[in-house]
């Protein structure tokens, strides 16, 4: 056998090892992201170890709020340390508003009418589905989740879904729960829950 065949069986046998073990630093950041358990939300790998704004820029379904959140100059506060609990509608829960109300919410003259509504859907701390799930059946069936906006969310049983009830009656359902992020959880909703 000649030095050069040995050589290259060496060089496979090493990289016999996992491939994590072959890579070099530089390409640990990647490694390391692939490595990750992601769901995918609006046709994006969501990654426990972004910010919940990092995941959400990615989401075809969530683009509505993303702009949203834009426009109320809340990047930073959600994209801060938290952490927070974020029940996100999907743009069809935003369409499925009165007509003109998203475009009436995004202009700059509404812009604290917008930060409350927004505000309404994070709750603080990271709170999963198990955690809703046990807050409500210690609440007799509900849980009242109070808002870093100031007010409070119903949320409730409804089968095997958490539903919530807004200040004004309306219900929005988890339809995805436990995407995880660095700071916090994110728990997509059918509809847009409005404030009192």
């Amino acid at each position: 056998m000649t030095l050069r065949k040995m050589s290259l069986m060496m060089m496979a046998a090493g990289c016999a090892l996992p491939l994590g073990a072959c890579m070099t630093t530089a390409d640990d950041g990647m490694s390391n992201m692939q490595a990750e358990q992601t769901v995918m939300v609006g046709g994006a790998a969501m990654y426990p170890s972004r910010t919940i704004v990092g995941n959400a820029v990615n989401s075809r379904d969530h683009t509505t709020l993303v702009a949203a959140v834009k426009a109320a100059g809340l990047v930073d506060t959600l994209s801060g340390a938290g952490p927070f609990t974020v029940f996100a509608p999907t743009n069809a829960a935003f369409a499925a508003l009165p007509a003109g109300t998203v475009e009436t919410l995004l202009k700059p003259e509404n812009k604290a009418m917008l930060q409350s509504a927004l505000t309404y859907h994070v709750v603080p701390g990271r709170l999963t589905a198990s955690d809703l799930m046990a807050q409500i059946r210690a609440g007799g069936g509900t849980a009242q989740l109070r808002t870093v906006q100031g007010g409070t969310l119903a949320a409730r049983m409804q089968g095997d879904a958490v539903v919530l009830v807004d200040a004004k009656g309306g219900a929005a359902t988890v339809t995805q729960a436990d995407v995880l992020q660095s700071n916090g959880v994110i728990h997509v909703t059918n509809a847009v829950s409005l404030p009192g």
